[in-house]
């Protein structure tokens, strides 16, 4: 039962959103990376609301202590003086002139010096942020390698410079029945035929064998669908660039995996020493004729 006392925190993993109840709401410790996690528009929005409420408190001060300005004559005036003050520009038309005008136009100085530190810093940081820029094929299929079953999926590299030290990871997550008969999440790492590469510089196909040590093996679509099952897939390499390491996942359910299908060829020669490859056809797939083995033979 959901407690009503206090709102949940929603935390979003791939498609899944998890809601936390009863769990510490964010304290002053945490504004900083809240601040991180905003979209752009949200960042700019709130930059926006907290200068406009600095400078409508500072011009309150400013009215309230007339004529602790001189040349002001409407709360325009006193708000525009802030504006100025804040930014430490000073245009000269308007100028403290009491003691209270000079320690209210001190504060504020103050105050602006600090905030366009504190806000010039989260702007680099968002900046210097590094992005992924990864793509991950928008389903899995299963179907012959080699003589054997696989689960497969395609990756690839959207920037125009070759990532390093890539590693790559995937999971397999099903709901099975316990001897206690309870239902539980079980989570199992998939091996996949390569897991690392010392550069990564276009797409290529992450593999896993379906062999009698698969958490896969034997399953078919009824299966999968029946123990909701799901697949992570998660990359980390290095922007070469920057450079910096960089992450990306994506997760998937049973819908998502085609059996008895495999990914188009992008590839392409075009003399011996340079590929093609098609970014356009990076998510198609077909279908394969013939049935699926189920064992090594």
């Amino acid at each position: 039962m959901i407690n009503k006392s206090s709102p949940p925190i929603k935390i979003r993993s791939g498609r899944t959103v998890f809601h936390k109840l009863n769990a510490d709401q964010r304290d002053l410790r945490d504004i900083y990376h809240w601040l991180l996690t905003l979209s752009w528009p949200q960042f700019s929005a709130f930059v926006l609301s907290i200068y406009v409420a600095i400078n409508l408190v500072f011009s309150i001060f400013y009215y309230l202590g007339r004529p602790c300005i001189a040349g002001m004559e409407s709360f325009s005036d006193a708000f525009f003086f802030s504006v100025e003050t804040l930014a430490t520009v000073g245009y000269g038309h308007l100028y403290p002139d009491t003691l209270y005008g000079h320690l209210a136009a001190t504060a504020e100085i103050m105050v602006g010096m600090f905030g366009m530190a504190v806000i010039t810093g989260l702007i680099f940081i968002r900046f210097s942020r590094p992005t992924a820029r990864l793509v991950f094929s928008r389903n899995l299929v299963i179907t012959n390698f080699n003589g054997q079953p696989a689960l497969m999926l395609r990756v690839a590299n959207l920037r125009h410079q070759a990532m390093a030290e890539a590693e790559f990871r995937m999971m397999f997550i099903s709901e099975e029945l316990t001897k206690e008969g309870e239902y539980m999440r079980r989570f199992y790492p998939l091996r996949l035929q390569f897991d690392r590469l010392i550069t990564f510089p276009v797409a290529l196909t992450l593999r896993h064998i379906i062999d009698k040590d698969s958490p896969l093996y034997g399953l078919d679509q009824e299966e999968l669908k029946k123990r909701d099952v799901r697949i992570l897939a998660s990359i980390v390499c290095i922007d070469t660039v920057i450079p910096a390491p960089v992450q990306s996942q994506k997760d998937y359910t049973w819908e998502d995996i085609h059996f008895n299908h495999r990914f188009v060829e992008i590839y392409s020669d075009i003399d011996d020493e340079t590929m093609a490859v098609d970014y356009g056809r990076l998510h198609d797939i077909e279908e394969v004729p013939g049935p699926i083995q189920s064992d090594g033979k």
